[in-house]
């Protein structure tokens, strides 16, 4: 979905541009004398040309040959000297202040709330932090100098024209005029089809890399056709919007060289009977033709660098917009800090909305000990994943309070409180980088031997030692190159060396085989020992072992307990216990639909022999 289209909030775009502007005065206050230097000394060779024509060439005074080759050559000297010195300390310091925005945005965006990761494309933010910040360089650098200098020059040669005559430069002056309203109106018009451009490109590139990534789903489901068509639409979208935009240069170019045409005719005719009848030099009418030059280049870069300046407080609006969000973290210096956790979390007639009036948590109440375990139990859209987000403060209730170690949630410094969490997710995402950084991302500095030995635990060492390049092997984007079970003990390498006192567990053995889940569990046993930890499970035979199960339906705790209780119960576990249990039954028992190796029965037997050791 495209982006909604708003209008540009100038006044909160004018406060973000007073703030950078103030923040580089110091480059600011360099580059504008610079630029005008170098403006000024662009005049000398222009003006010399004058008197090259009349007086040297035409009166022969010879003598002011040198000094005049002299002014010319200091003046493109200093020329050369203050462009140089302007590049140096405006466009490096525009590099330095988009870089200095994008770190700013990045980390701010970072830090609100997961609600907003929610409800925005990733796109979208990925365009304020790289494409928005691009117009501050026509603020800080060299856009908003050359916009100075640009009028400081076209005021100058407006004024030697008018010296030189008059009556042309009136009708000189209306033809460029026309030329910069046409040009500014062009550049309005064609600046948001390369923008488009960019989206468009960035569309059809995402596409192609996810049909190229998942090659072996298009080829499953014959849709080569299918994506060959949805490319090809995309192209043409991208192709239509090249023409559009050559189409539209090519109308500038042919409009620019009809003006010049028209303004070369204008000083022929005008120019000619001026010299004539003597009311012009020769070297006056060289002179005019040059400071035409300057006048009409100004009118262009203006043109330009005005619609680039109102792009840039757009992009400022935008970036405005979200640097006001406040962070989840905002209150942080009033809170509690968070000393090391023993784990004891307490919900207290909990309630919880996404949308207004419609709950999804309802007067959930739970004592978990430090040190426990609580298994999560309920069908799709029970809460469960909702009740884990209130956890790791990812959410914060509408009523009701949730405390750990007896203090309120909403009362400790949250990035303290989140160091002390560790999680396995059951769709684990990895980053393309090494094994081993992957791993290490829980505890930056950890050591190769920290490393190695939270991968044995996991049981990682049996197939990281297999590889290459062991733990320096890439893993691909979103961990692609290693298998789904692969990923998971990553995953659980991961939390285990972040060594947490809360630990969440979102089915953390789904991606394993039996084999595998198995040899794992003495592990994920070894990580919950001392530690508090919620499970989400699906698969009822892995919570044998936990202290409490709450049974959650529609946002409610229907049923609590542990396992033989809440069989004894005879109530909604037992029924999904006695569902589960019968397909599988129906999967291995069942001659018609046994599938499974020998080998991969005596796994799940194995399964079922952790399963009760727990």
């Amino acid at each position: 979905m495209a982006e909604e289209k708003r209008k540009t909030d100038y006044h909160n775009a004018w406060a973000e541009a007073r703030e950078l502007i103030w923040g580089h005065r110091k480059q600011l206050a360099i580059g504008f004398p610079l630029m005008v230097i170098n403006q000024l000394a662009g005049f000398v060779l222009p003006a010399s040309s004058k008197f090259l024509i009349d007086d040297v060439i035409g009166k022969h005074k010879v003598g002011l040959l040198y000094p005049l080759a002299a002014a010319a050559g200091v003046a493109t000297l200093i020329q050369a000297g203050t462009s140089f010195g302007l590049a140096q300390v405006m466009s490096i310091a525009a590099q330095r202040a988009i870089a200095d925005m994008r770190k700013k945005l990045q980390a701010h965006i970072l830090r609100l709330p997961v609600s907003y990761f929610d409800s925005t494309q990733s796109g979208i933010l990925i365009s304020r932090v790289m494409t928005d910040a691009e117009g501050i360089r026509n603020l800080v650098g060299t856009g908003l100098v050359q916009l100075v200098g640009g009028l400081i020059t076209a005021v100058v040669a407006l004024g030697v024209l008018f010296y030189l005559n008059w009556q042309m430069t009136t009708i000189t002056l209306a033809i460029l005029l026309s030329f910069g309203i046409v040009m500014a109106v062009a550049f309005k018009r064609l600046r948001p089809i390369f923008r488009q451009r960019n989206a468009i490109t960035a569309e059809v590139t995402g596409r192609l890399a996810q049909a190229m990534g998942g090659v072996r789903i298009v080829k499953t489901y014959v849709a080569e056709r299918r994506e060959q068509k949805t490319f090809a639409t995309g192209i043409h979208r991208l192709f239509r919007n090249i023409a559009s935009t050559l189409t539209g240069i090519s109308l500038v170019t042919a409009f620019s060289t009809l003006i010049v045409g028209i303004v070369g005719i204008v000083m022929f005719i005008m120019g000619g009977h001026a010299v004539l009848s003597g009311r012009m030099t020769l070297g006056d009418l060289l002179a005019y033709a040059v400071f035409v030059g300057l006048l009409a280049a100004p009118l262009i870069q203006i043109a330009s660098i005005g619609t680039q300046i109102s792009e840039a407080f757009a992009g400022l609006d935008r970036i405005r917009e979200i640097r006001r969000m406040v962070t989840e973290d905002a209150a942080d210096a009033t809170h509690s800090d968070v000393p090391a956790l023993a784990g004891d979390v307490r919900f207290d007639h909990v309630w919880f909305e996404y949308k207004p009036d419609t709950p999804v948590i309802r007067d959930v109440s739970f004592h978990a000990p430090a040190g426990s375990t609580t298994a999560l139990v309920g069908s799709s859209g029970s809460g469960k994943s909702t009740l884990i987000s209130l956890i790791m403060a990812f959410n914060h209730p509408q009523q009701g309070t949730i405390t750990i170690d007896g203090r309120p949630l909403e009362s400790l410094k949250l990035r303290q409180y989140r160091s002390q969490l560790g999680v396995v997710m059951q769709d684990n995402f990895l980053f393309d980088g090494t094994v081993g950084e992957n791993i290490a991302f829980a505890k930056p500095g950890a050591t190769m031997e920290e490393i190695r030995e939270a991968s044995r635990i996991a049981h990682c060492d049996e197939f990281i030692s297999e590889f290459e390049n062991g733990y320096d092997t890439i893993v691909g984007e979103r961990g692609v190159r290693l298998s789904g079970g692969q990923r998971q003990r990553v995953a659980i390498a991961r939390a285990i060396l972040a060594d947490p006192r809360i630990l969440i567990l979102d089915e953390a053995t789904s991606s394993l085989d039996s084999e595998s889940e198995a040899l794992i569990r003495d592990g994920l046993r070894s990580l919950r020992s001392g530690r508090t930890t919620f499970v989400i499970a699906h698969r009822l035979s892995t919570i044998a072992s936990a202290n409490q199960i709450l049974v959650l339906e529609n946002g409610e705790i229907l049923e609590r307990g542990t396992q033989p209780e809440l069989l004894r119960l005879g109530g909604r576990y037992k029924q999904l216990y006695d569902t589960q249990y019968r397909a599988e039954q129906d999967q291995f028992i069942n001659p018609g639909e046994d599938f499974t190796l020998p080998e991969v029965k005596d796994s799940v037997k194995l399964t079922a022999r952790a399963d009760s050791s727990l």
